[in-house]
């Protein structure tokens, strides 16, 4: 089980808004933006690397970067995991898809082989189960056949707490690229200044890499 830490809620600075947006019917909020990926499609093609796996890389280190995001609601209290992984879907030949799950704590260049060995995994076993601690992951998906402006998602009820990273298809403006990015989160949680980090800190992934 993934490590993590459980927050005091007589320290917690958010109590307040924690209880009052748990309480609501739909306590999520979400952000659609796009994000510009020139540089990024450059290095992506002059290093031959794929497209999916080299943002969702960028997408899991910029996420886990932001404390708030790795952080859920685990039997009534908050608590913080030292790191997440995503879950992503992995489309399957029939259509249909399953569940990939990926640890980006590492260099790229390590990083891309389990990777791909874990697509082929996950496609062969084609489980729509994240794990033992699903809590602990982020909920990643694309959808690279359009370029859209905003998205739904479907969510449980009750709520859960993990954090759903979306995007779509790029498209280009002038000599800029635009990649449309969707972050959902759990307002008791997360607020839009966290959700402001998350995007700063993936165009800095996203310019750094590949990285060492």
């Amino acid at each position: 089980m993934t490590s993590y830490r459980v927050i005091p809620m007589d320290i917690y600075p958010r109590r307040a808004h924690f209880d009052y947006f748990r309480g609501m019917a739909q306590p999520y909020a979400g952000l659609t933006v796009s994000v510009e990926i020139t540089r990024f499609l450059q290095k992506v093609r002059e290093t031959g690397s794929p497209f999916f796996l080299s943002f969702l890389y960028c997408v899991s280190r910029a996420a886990n970067h932001v404390p708030e995001l790795r952080q859920r609601i685990r039997d009534g209290e908050i608590v913080e995991y030292e790191t997440c992984c995503t879950s992503h879907t992995e489309a399957r030949p029939d259509g249909t898809y399953c569940y990939c799950v990926l640890d980006s704590g590492m260099p790229f260049s390590e990083y891309l082989p389990r990777a791909r060995r874990a697509q082929v995994e996950a496609r062969a076993q084609g489980s729509l189960e994240d794990g033992e601690d699903a809590l602990s992951l982020f909920f990643v998906s694309s959808v690279h056949w359009v370029s859209y402006d905003a998205i739904v998602q479907p969510t449980p009820f009750p709520a859960d707490t993990n954090p759903r990273i979306t995007w779509g298809k790029y498209r280009r403006e002038g000599e800029r690229v635009l990649l449309p990015v969707s972050l959902l989160c759990h307002h008791a949680l997360v607020d839009g200044l966290h959700m402001g980090r998350f995007y700063q800190h993936l165009e800095t992934e996203l310019t750094k890499f590949p990285g060492e």
